[in-house]
């Protein structure tokens, strides 16, 4: 007889075998049932801790986030540029760890109070430097929302590093646009280099910020 006591189901456990199986099938293959296959019990045991599939995303999303912080801590001594850029480029990071990381992520409710912590620091750092209160909510929402939607963007053409999906072929691309020179170009622009595009993208947000509401 096999004595050997499994790890207790809990949620975190769930979540975490969750994101490893996320990495094999993609959001859209993954269930309630292949993730109860994978801890090795029945799928019923899963719905003791989540109603539905959302709820199970909520909490991915949570521990997505909790990794998140635990790999990339703010600095106190940060101006309120800096804070944008470090904390999107670790949203980014984090995403990119994952298969429809972006998907997961988007949309879903932390399951408690895992991010009031960081958020408060950032909404002191802004309003100390001044900006109001909801100045400081649009300017961090806008850059959050970029990067969310960026790398949505971005997972769907190379859902993994190392990946491309087919169809995303750039001399292709330009091959059929011939007779459309400028939009055959930016093939390029659009399709390669995420890294340098998604920079691109953040400086030009953090400046039309300080433009707009004339914090320097």
């Amino acid at each position: 007889m096999n004595t050997e006591r499994r790890a207790p189901l809990d949620r975190r456990r769930v979540a975490d075998t969750a994101l490893k199986l996320l990495n094999e099938v993609g959001l859209d293959g993954l269930s309630l049932r292949a993730i109860a296959k994978e801890l090795d019990v029945k799928a019923p045991a899963l719905y003791w801790h989540f109603k539905d599939k959302q709820a199970l995303l909520d909490e991915m999303a949570t521990e997505m986030y909790r990794r998140m912080v635990a790999q990339a801590a703010l600095d106190p001594g940060d101006t309120w540029q800096e804070r944008l850029l470090r904390s999107n480029r670790g949203l980014r990071a984090s995403l990119l760890c994952f298969r429809d990381g972006a998907r997961v992520f988007s949309g879903s409710r932390f399951t408690g109070l895992v991010h009031v912590e960081q958020m408060e620091e950032t909404l002191r750092l802004f309003t100390a430097a001044g900006f109001t209160l909801t100045q400081a909510v649009r300017a961090t929402s806008t850059t959050y929302l970029y990067t969310l939607g960026f790398v949505t963007e971005e997972q769907s053409v190379q859902p993994l590093p190392g990946e491309r999906r087919e169809g995303f072929d750039v001399d292709e691309r330009a091959r059929r646009m011939a007779d459309f020179p400028l939009s055959a170009a930016a093939g390029a622009e659009i399709f390669e280099d995420y890294d340098r595009h998604f920079e691109e993208g953040l400086a030009l947000l953090i400046a039309g910020i300080g433009a707009r509401y004339g914090v320097g």
